[in-house]
């Protein structure tokens, strides 16, 4: 590889690493990662430090001694990602490298790179706060009031000097931001984060970050191949809320290099390659195991599937149907797709209930729909995709 390359893939791997951290709703928890040491492929330690208390002074014997626990606790990462992407020789002669490659690498940090890290982070708190039974129980009528629970519950922990931050729903967020008794209380404030200060809204000195429902889920589901990315788990429920000290976890981030390859090195293709690679996970210390709470949504079982339907086209009748439930309200909405992989959903006007009538205009053909369900209208789970077989 020429030195320009070098010196290019390490300029973008710098700009690539300053953009994910002023885009990444976790982002500013690999700040707290400086004292991180790896010291395996796989292993990276973190110390946890422990005191004991003040005692009695004596006139006689002077002071009690007391001891300093240093644990260097272990963690092993298990997140490795990496995605090789192409750009034609000709398109890049047209636009220029650094001009087209920038936007490419950006884009995709920012739209692929970023959403995942978000969702594997905060899917691991909520999940940290779900074994611990660190979980208010809301009403979503009334988020301010879940809010202050997971507040007071954080700060009884970790005292009221502690730098809180609360990851809220999108739809929470609007909720928050409408609710009358707490529009004077919002204010905007500095949030650091990395070499970037960002503005932000807060409430009562806890910083507000807004996260889209798509990120904020109790599990997921990371493809290890093909179009790769990530969807939530079957079983998956809304993260409504997350509160946590800002030093609360340890987001680390071993690897995020770029590998750039000329035309001329690239044996596959007359194109340039680019090779991107992320290799991270958190870690919350013991000692701050009980300052990360939740507000989850109630768990949603769904007993049966809608099934798949056969008509004959003219004289078309029957309906789709779902049977789930929950301790909370069940909400429902109807979508039709491309596939029975739910390309391109597209949402039914009107289709709010347990049952869908299947469209009687439909002609000759294959079509696929499913139904979202949630509790309150927020968030929710897909059913299984119902194909609508149409015979001429």
């Amino acid at each position: 590889m020429s030195i320009n390359s070098i010196e290019n893939a390490a300029r973008y791997s710098e700009e690539l690493d300053k953009m994910f951290a002023q885009k990444s709703a976790t982002g500013f928890f690999a700040d707290n990662a400086l004292a991180a040491k790896f010291v395996g492929a796989k292993t990276v330690i973190i110390p946890d430090v422990d005191f004991q208390g003040l005692a009695d002074y004596d006139r006689d014997t002077g002071f009690t001694r007391g001891a300093i626990t240093v644990a260097n606790t272990s963690y092993t990462m298990s997140m490795d990602r990496a995605r090789s992407l192409q750009i034609d020789r000709e398109d890049m002669s047209e636009t220029g490298i650094a001009n087209l490659a920038g936007k490419i690498l950006g884009e995709y940090v920012r739209t692929k790179a970023v959403p995942e890290c978000d969702a594997y982070v905060i899917s691991k708190l909520a999940g940290l706060a779900a074994v611990r039974s660190n979980l208010v129980d809301g009403d979503i009528e009334k988020p301010y009031e879940a809010l202050c629970s997971l507040i007071n519950e954080v700060q009884s922990r970790v005292g009221y000097d502690e730098e809180l931050v609360a990851f809220v729903d999108s739809y929470m967020y609007a909720a928050l931001q409408n609710t009358s008794e707490i529009s004077r209380m919002i204010a905007v404030s500095d949030f650091k984060q990395g070499e970037v200060t960002l503005r932000v809204k807060s409430i009562n000195g806890v910083a507000l970050i807004p996260v889209v429902a798509e990120r904020m889920k109790t599990s997921y589901t990371f493809n290890s191949g093909g179009t790769g990315g990530f969807a939530p788990a079957d079983n998956a429920r809304e993260v409504y809320m997350l509160v946590c000290p800002k030093s609360g976890a340890h987001l680390v981030k071993k690897t995020e290099k770029m590998r750039i390859f000329t035309p001329e090195q690239n044996i596959d293709a007359d194109a340039y390659k680019f090779d991107y690679r992320i290799y991270y996970d958190v870690f919350v210390k013991k000692s701050g195991l009980d300052s990360v709470w939740a507000w989850i949504s109630p768990e949603i079982t769904v007993s049966a599937q809608p099934a798949d339907k056969t008509v004959a086209e003219g004289s078309i009748s029957g309906s789709l149907s779902v049977t789930a439930s929950s301790s909370g309200t069940l909400a429902y909405q109807w979508y039709s797709c491309a596939d029975a992989d739910r390309t391109a959903p597209v949402k039914i006007g009107g289709a709010n209930s347990a049952s869908y009538t299947i469209p009687t205009e439909l002609e000759s053909g294959k079509y696929y729909y499913f139904v979202r369900i949630s509790v309150g209208g927020i968030g929710g789970i897909d059913s299984d995709v119902a194909t609508v077989t149409v015979t001429g």
